[in-house]
């Protein structure tokens, strides 16, 4: 079993240490030390990162014996039974203990203000997650949720002592703790003072001010309990730059103070809503007068007027509805299709009153779409779809024309 020196001194980053094994795994070496100063994976936590004389640690883990695995990039430049030195990337360290030690204070300030548990923990690559059996009305939990971080905030400001407790299962069993332990030997106490315990193995700040400010970036529902998405200290610097980056741009281009910025964004939502409603209104004036010149343009089929027209760049929903206001008349066959640089796009209708033989729109517009590359589907009277076969659509509308006209 590899001595876990993270376990005393989460601040410690360099040590030296002997190599006890080395092996390959899927083609890199992994090292197992007597002891180290290394967090291996697991309890939500990402392992460190490093490296061990000149060679780069890309991932720890530990094995059911207890032994750490130190998995390398490269090969290693040392043997069995040599000494080496050991160096944890710092900077990693900081952020992973700074969330990790976050997540206790904010899990215990939901426990102690509503009796929430925490379920779940996960140090992802930009936040950190705690799964809570917080179940509350959406309002109510958003308040919930700003009770809770105002405390645990609260509980960093205070820059409380953090200490590391190792104990057996009698002594724990006699100790405040917020989450059971199902270790059976020795157990590792996490104790915020005055505010929280509990077993743990990862790492963790001396004081709590080192974990700098807790922010709840949101949170939803997920396996019937509340999933609260964080960010603290470095993490909650950086996305508090990136906030401000974004919100500072868009005043800008409104020409207004930060703080004006939603009253703007809303009154832009509303002036779009209303151009929106004139610009469909319009549409459909454009598209009631084409179809018009359209039909009146059409050579009549036998008791038909078959209307065949490939555009270019049109939009699609431009098309259906020229489509559709086509078929409001009487006796009328569209075969409408537009492409672009990389597609096209077909639009097949019939008139309600149209019950010809041939004018099956599904039918007709599945073959069309075939000869494309494609394809498509929709009902007798409608169907859509297409295919990348630019150059077999001109052929491909024709041969649809030519079934109308036999």
């Amino acid at each position: 079993m590899t001595s876990k020196l993270y376990w005393h001194d989460s601040h410690l980053t360099t040590f030296t240490a002997q190599v006890l094994g080395l092996f390959a795994q899927d083609g890199h070496d992994v090292i197992v030390l007597d002891q180290s100063a290394f967090y291996p994976c697991g309890g939500g936590q990402p392992s460190d990162t490093g490296s061990i004389n000149s060679a780069r640690v890309a991932d720890v883990s530990i094995d059911d014996d207890g032994r750490m695995l130190h998995h390398l990039e490269g090969a290693a430049s040392f043997a069995v039974g040599d000494e080496v030195t050991c160096e944890v990337d710092w900077s990693r360290r900081l952020e992973m203990t700074q969330q990790h030690t976050g997540q206790h204070i904010l899990s215990q300030a939901f426990f102690q203000l509503f009796g929430a548990e925490t379920r779940g923990f996960r140090i992802n690559d930009r936040v950190a997650e705690i799964d809570l059996t917080l179940e509350a009305h959406p309002d109510e939990t958003l308040h919930a949720i700003e009770r809770a971080e105002d405390l645990a905030n609260t509980v960093v400001f205070d820059n409380r002592e953090i200490r590391s407790h190792t104990v057996t299962p009698e002594e724990a069993a006699r100790l405040p703790l917020r989450k059971e332990s199902f270790i059976t030997d020795c157990i590792r106490v996490i104790e915020i003072a005055d505010f929280d315990w509990s077993p743990c193995g990862g790492t963790h700040a001396n004081r709590t001010g080192e974990v700098g400010l807790i922010a709840v970036r949101g949170w939803e529902r997920a396996k019937r309990m509340t999933r609260v998405e964080f960010i603290c200290g470095g993490r909650a610097l950086r996305d508090y730059r990136a906030a401000n980056q974004i919100a500072e741009t868009v005043a800008r281009r409104f020409t207004v103070a930060r703080h004006e910025v939603p009253e703007s964004v809303a009154r832009m939502v509303e002036d779009n809503k209303r151009l929106e409603r004139r610009v469909r209104l319009l549409a459909e004036l454009a598209a009631k007068a084409e179809a018009q010149e359209l039909i009146e343009a059409a050579t009549p089929v036998r008791d038909l007027r078959v209307v065949s027209r490939i555009f270019e760049d049109r939009d699609f929903e431009e098309l259906k509805l020229l489509a559709h206001r086509l078929v409001a008349h009487d006796s009328v066959i569209a075969l409408l299709a537009t492409r672009d640089r990389e597609t096209a796009r077909l639009v097949f209708a019939r008139s309600p009153n149209v019950a010809h033989a041939g004018a099956d729109m599904n039918a007709l517009l599945r073959a069309a779409c075939c000869s494309v590359g494609g394809r498509g589907g929709g009902r007798p009277d409608f169907a859509q779809g297409g295919g990348a076969k630019l150059s077999e659509l001109e052929r491909a509308m024709t041969e649809s024309a030519a079934k109308i006209n036999s």
